[in-house]
């Protein structure tokens, strides 16, 4: 019998009432990430919704309380974790980028050299799925059958790439360096022709020199959030990716994927996972306070009814399930923290690893004793250890104990204290605990106190606290029952769910439960 079998026999038996059962399976998923949308975001600008989000709050199943469980809250782990249901410490997906000892290199999650990028910059080293160690639900019902299709689109690699899976038919990226959207050759060897003919149009030029103004700007006299013309007095965008232009690229390459792919036309049940990054992007240059991030979210609400108007003529809304998070929260701006009396601060990343190898080399002699990482993950040198003759144990002990003298740093963990479970027994350290992975993980696990950041300027995320983990779950779509749920869910209880309604094996490295209350 088969764990969602299984899952759904426990809970008729062990349930006061008669569970109801899966919706029919639908012919396409929509699988969406909105990257840095924090839950209070639907809640703040509610008001201002009245398209995509606001079709998802008035007739969908929203999870009022869903949390991600891990410590590390960034962008590869979400998105690993949302269509996976598993965890860092399953998964091996323990950071944006880690230092990879046999290579002797900082790599990204996704960063595979056997490969290359088709479409961008000839002969540029590709990136694949192949260092998540898990599958995901494409990858379950792609192993079911021929029958379907599955597809993941963003401007990160990462964002496209993880939820995907290993056994995609593609993930495709918004290349900077050539202005083009890109796959690599684990997927394919040339891009499709529906993507090479929307390269052809370069749909980048259409943003030259556009100044990005408010929503509900009565005409361009408005003053701007950003321009994309460098040199002037109002803020430079930066690229097309920190900018509401980059999810208008995004939301235009899913439609095409739909039509290029025929998705939801299939025999079987097809999948389309869609990552918005530019929110992303926003949110860490001006924080969740500035009006940019209003306007932003606005924007994406519009840009979601859009998309879904186009599935409802493609392949009808009646036949989509749509399931709607988001990869992390972020922590306020600390200056603006500070303003209304709240705590919060900036600590400096080079003055704490100072700090480190300052004690390691009074302790036990001078040398290289950190190498290439995180402030918050530091990786010691155990080439230096070994030669040495030391305990790294006893190297770590030392190393935490300086950290831990630094201001503002709430708790550090080592490398041996998370392989023998020498944690506190709460759910920060249980966060921690699910975020290791003994081969890739660091040595050093540094928290700070809430509101405190080890970044020079902006806002970020990264944190077990509930600024970074809170996000929305949404499950809209024929036979999901609407309404608020409000008990405590987590991100990995996405997985599952989705796997009974295809009628597939729950992903290998699930931990997650299934959300029968929205089933009909």
């Amino acid at each position: 019998m088969s764990r969602i079998a299984r899952s759904l026999l426990c809970f008729l038996l062990g349930g006061a009432t008669v569970a109801s059962a899966p919706p029919k399976k639908p012919r396409l998923v929509l699988a969406i990430i909105i990257d840095q949308f924090r839950y209070d975001y639907l809640l703040r600008f509610r008001d201002d919704y009245t398209a995509g989000l606001a079709r998802l709050l008035k007739d969908g199943a929203l999870f009022t309380d869903a949390h991600y469980l891990q410590a590390a809250t960034v962008t590869a782990v979400g998105h690993s974790t949302f269509l996976s249901g598993a965890t860092p410490s399953v998964s091996g997906i323990i950071a944006n980028e880690w230092y990879d000892r046999d290579s002797g290199k900082t790599i990204t999650s996704v960063f595979d050299p056997a490969t290359k990028t088709v479409g961008g910059v000839a002969g540029a080293t590709g990136s694949s799925p192949r260092r998540m160690l898990v599958s995901t639900v494409g990858d379950e019902l792609k192993m079911r059958g021929p029958d379907s299709k599955v597809i993941g689109v963003s401007i990160k690699d990462r964002s496209a790439i993880l939820p995907a899976g290993h056994m995609a038919d593609g993930a495709y990226w918004y290349d900077q360096d050539s202005s083009r959207w890109v796959t690599s050759t684990y997927y394919r060897a040339e891009l499709p022709d529906w993507a090479r003919k929307l390269n052809g149009e370069k749909p980048n030029q259409r943003y030259i020199g556009a100044k990005w103004l408010p929503f509900d700007a009565k005409d361009d006299s408005a003053t701007p959030f950003c321009t994309m013309v460098a040199g002037t007095e109002v803020r430079y965008c930066g690229g097309l990716e920190a900018t509401p232009w980059g999810n208008d690229m995004i939301e235009e390459f899913a439609e095409r994927a739909i039509a290029g792919e025929n998705l939801g036309r299939h025999a079987g049940s097809d999948i389309l996972a869609i990552s918005f990054s530019a929110n992303d992007y926003v949110g860490h240059a001006v924080g969740p306070d500035d009006p940019a991030v209003r306007d932003i979210s606005i924007r994406t609400d519009r840009l979601l009814g859009k998309l879904f108007d186009y599935v409802d003529q493609r392949v009808g809304l009646g036949n989509t399930l749509v399931v709607l998070t988001a990869d992390h929260g972020v922590a306020p701006v600390p200056e603006v923290n500070q303003a209304r009396k709240m705590p919060g601060g900036r600590l400096s990343g080079s003055r704490l690893a100072k700090k480190i190898t300052d004690a390691l080399t009074r302790r036990f002699g001078p040398g290289k004793w950190l190498l290439p990482g995180a402030a918050n993950m530091p990786y010691l040198n155990l080439e230096l250890v070994r030669t040495l003759k030391l305990d790294l144990a006893e190297v770590e002990r030392v190393a935490a104990e300086a950290a831990r003298s630094e201001d503002h740093i709430a708790r550090v963990y080592t490398w041996h204290d998370l392989q023998n479970g020498a944690i506190q027994k709460d759910d920060i350290g249980r966060a921690f605990s699910l975020g290791f992975y003994a081969p890739r993980s660091g040595n050093l696990f540094i928290l700070t106190e809430p509101y405190y950041l080890l970044d020079a300027t902006g806002t970020s995320h990264g944190t077990p606290y509930g600024y970074d983990t809170h996000v929305p779950v949404v499950f809209w779509g024929a036979g999901i029952k609407p309404g608020r749920y409000s008990r405590n869910i987590a991100i990995n209880d996405i997985a599952p769910t989705l796997a009974a309604i295809l009628q597939v094996e729950q992903p290998s490295g699930s931990i997650g439960h299934l959300l029968s209350e929205v089933f009909e």
